[in-house]
């Protein structure tokens, strides 16, 4: 009469974004004791979203040619953190920063994609994980 579902497991919580936030927060933290707190913004957004592609993408990480396209994305965005500045107004700068970090962040993973396709022989990556 009355169906009784067994309560689901749980798993296990997830620490991802608040691991990445204090890993991120020193390096934030440093840039505005040395008055460039745009630059940190910015610094923490790239490196913030790189990590969660990393994360996202952890499968590949055995693969030599996947660190080496993460070196080279961060290493493109060295002179960007020179660059880019943002306006100096009322509007806080994460108005700024937000879209063009989820682009960036879409950008690393169209670009990781590309790689997986070009250097993976096999289609099947986590084989071996499972």
């Amino acid at each position: 009469m009355f169906d009784y579902e067994e309560p689901k497991q749980k798993g296990r919580t997830d620490w991802t974004g608040p691991i990445i936030v204090a890993m991120l927060s020193p390096l934030f933290f440093l840039f505005v004791y040395l008055g460039k707190a745009e630059m940190g913004l910015t610094a923490c957004c790239v490196l913030g979203l790189a990590t969660l592609t990393v994360k996202l993408r952890w499968k590949l990480r055995r693969h030599v040619w996947f660190w080496a396209t993460i070196i080279f994305i961060l290493v493109l965005h060295i002179p960007l953190l020179f660059l880019v500045h943002w306006p100096d107004t009322r509007v806080p700068n994460i108005v700024y920063a937000l879209p063009l970090g989820v682009v960036d962040f879409l950008f690393i993973n169209g670009v990781l994609g590309i790689a997986e396709n070009l250097f993976s022989k096999d289609s099947s990556l986590d084989e071996d994980d499972q």
